[in-house]
């Protein structure tokens, strides 16, 4: 099976998304199911990795200290991962209030933490739904990113 990161933390997030993924006995365990579903240990590992530095790095991001008159250039390391459809959908999504400023810098910084080259809409939309599900007060938000994996979106948007 030649999955990469991303396939397991979706794979993750959709078999275990009430477990707490912060127990070394959890994860032992979930490892071991992740290896069984034929996912590769190395993958396995990195996925916990990615996930434990997006709780690291969810405390030490910063928003702008006035968001409503900033912009966003991307570097171009961060173009070459995040295409123009995927730029459009975060601004898109901060400009509707589902994503604010320092959940966006969270979701570029894990994009630019995968190993995958590039990653299309329908990945950065589950990514941008992960770093949410684990921010404290981002329900709705999440709601919305649910609603738009599953073609929804229009509605919360009017």
């Amino acid at each position: 099976m030649k999955e990469n990161v991303l396939d397991v933390l979706m794979y993750l997030f959709q078999n275990f998304i009430e477990e707490d993924l912060d127990t070394d006995t959890d994860r032992a365990t979930m490892h071991s199911e992740l290896v069984d579903a034929g996912f590769a240990s190395r993958e396995v590992h990195a996925a916990f990795d990615w996930l434990d530095s997006l709780v690291e790095r969810r405390n030490t991001l910063s928003a702008p200290v006035h968001p409503e008159r900033s912009f966003r250039i991307y570097t171009e390391q961060e173009c070459a991962r995040l295409d123009t459809a995927c730029r459009g959908l975060l601004l898109q999504l901060e400009q509707a209030g589902v994503l604010g400023p320092e959940n966006r810098e969270l979701v570029i910084d894990r994009v630019l933490a995968l190993p995958a080259a590039e990653i299309d809409e329908a990945q950065l939309k589950w990514l941008i739904l992960m770093v949410l599900f684990r921010q404290p007060g981002q329900e709705d938000a999440c709601a919305a990113i649910e609603d738009l994996l599953f073609d929804d979106f229009g509605a919360w948007l009017h």
